[in-house]
């Protein structure tokens, strides 16, 4: 591995795409240092100090996560990439149920470019709606709940309104990165971004484990952290190969077709997104008990005891459900056996021993639910894991916990993708790659 970065290091073109994506990295940290004008920096690292462990900690960490622990300090980058990951997924959604999104995802690259503006778009209104929900929870005290002071000194509404403008042009300056990475850089810039916040948060949570339950504790957790890593590795490396045959064609008077391949559907096809959709979804009762005024309801103690408490068995059923659901649905909604059979069927390919047309969609179909269900298991599985650690580590939310959940899922994902990705850039110039 050492030499293969030697070699990417010695490419002038190589070098300089490592180098530009380190360095907007770089100004992406950086960022999420800088307050928001009008915030208190001392405030907010006396309340942030002092929800440590608390329990209500759970309710925004997943967004804390993917900004790095820019959410919680109140940045210029608060938001994060969560707007536009938001965004995205929405609009991937809406392909399936307007006709018009389908068309033009079906236009090629002109399309795709419309449907990259209209994220845009919708990344903004979903950055103008997220700031000006933190700042009001922060202005209200519920942002920080029992914190002796306020975060925002001055709440007037000139001050709130440049703090949420502040944060949105912090998001809109995010996606312009992220998108200067991917043109300009190595890899994905969006997942860089989402990478690079998760593991900036592991050395500080790693030391807090240490200095909280000595060595023993932290031994024992690095080394559940190893082997999770080797297994969410082989697992998302792992595909099930359908064998496709192409027919021989004629065209003019040359001979088209006769070759063999295969059509890879791997174990995990939903990636990441069902352990967001569940966490986001098992958060909204955690955030309307904060909301509710009335904390002594019936409904309220309900969802404190059983929902909210991630080490319940009732917290962690709902949310391997969820996660169940949510693969199942997001599998079915990006991948079409219909429309992948009638590709086939266009290029003259077939699967051996299934007819072309129906029956094949029919046999993909079976496929692709065979291998979702234990997908599905393992996204749930590895999700909740940080839950049976807050008893052993202490860790006041189980998203916050750095070796397992979201957190693993999200870095193993990007982290294979940027090797594929200069690998590819390597074996273009006869040099050996990371994997041989």
């Amino acid at each position: 591995m050492l030499s293969a970065f030697r070699s990417a290091l010695a490419l002038s073109d190589l070098r300089r795409k490592i180098l530009f994506t380190l360095g907007m990295v770089v100004l992406y940290r950086l960022g999420a240092a800088i307050p928001s004008p009008g915030v208190s920096y001392p405030n907010v690292q006396q309340c942030v100090e002092e929800l440590q462990g608390s329990s209500a900690q759970s309710v925004y960490s997943l967004l804390n996560l993917f900004s790095g622990g820019a959410l919680l300090q109140l940045s210029v980058l608060a938001l994060g990439i969560m707007p536009y990951i938001t965004a995205s997924i929405i609009i991937q959604l809406l392909q399936v149920v307007i006709p018009r999104f389908e068309q033009l995802k079906k236009e090629g690259q002109a399309g795709q470019a419309k449907l990259t503006q209209y994220t845009r778009y919708l990344t903004i209104a979903l950055s103008v709606l997220q700031a000006t929900g933190i700042v009001a929870l922060a202005v209200r005290g519920q942002l920080f709940p029992g914190c002796t002071v306020s975060p925002i000194p001055d709440d007037g509404v000139f001050n709130l309104i440049v703090i949420v403008v502040t944060m949105t042009a912090g998001a809109a300056v995010l996606m312009w990165m992220g998108e200067l990475i991917t043109e300009r850089g190595i890899g994905n810039g969006m997942s860089l971004l989402i990478f690079t916040s998760i593991a900036s948060r592991v050395p500080a949570e790693g030391v807090n484990i240490f200095n909280q339950h000595g060595p023993l504790v932290f031994s024992v957790v690095c080394a559940f952290a190893v082997a999770i890593l080797a297994t969410v590795v082989f697992i998302e490396q792992a595909q099930r190969r359908i064998p496709v045959q192409y027919a021989k064609r004629m065209i003019g008077r040359r001979m088209y077709g006769g070759t063999s391949t295969y059509l890879p559907l791997k174990v995990n096809q939903a990636g990441v997104i069902p352990v967001i959709f569940g966490s986001s979804l098992l958060y909204l009762p955690q955030l309307l008990t904060q909301l509710s005024g009335n904390q002594d309801s019936w409904w309220v103690r309900f969802i404190s005891t059983y929902i909210a408490d991630p080490a319940n068995w009732v917290h962690i059923l709902l949310y391997m459900a969820l996660i169940i659901f949510f693969a199942y649905f997001y599998v079915s909604i990006t991948f079409n056996p219909e429309e992948r059979a009638e590709d086939m069927k266009k290029y003259g390919g077939f699967i051996p021993g299934i007819r072309p047309g129906r029956p094949t969609a029919e046999y993909l179909s079976y496929v692709l639910s065979r291998i979702t269900l234990p997908g599905s298991l393992y996204l749930g599985i590895v999700a909740i894991l940080p839950n049976f650690f807050i008893g052993l580590t202490g860790q006041g939310a189980a998203q916050n916990f750095p070796f397992g959940g979201t957190a693993v899922l999200i870095m193993v994902n990007v982290g294979l993708d940027t090797v594929k990705h200069i690998q590819s850039q390597l074996q273009q110039r006869n040099y050996e790659g990371f994997l041989r």
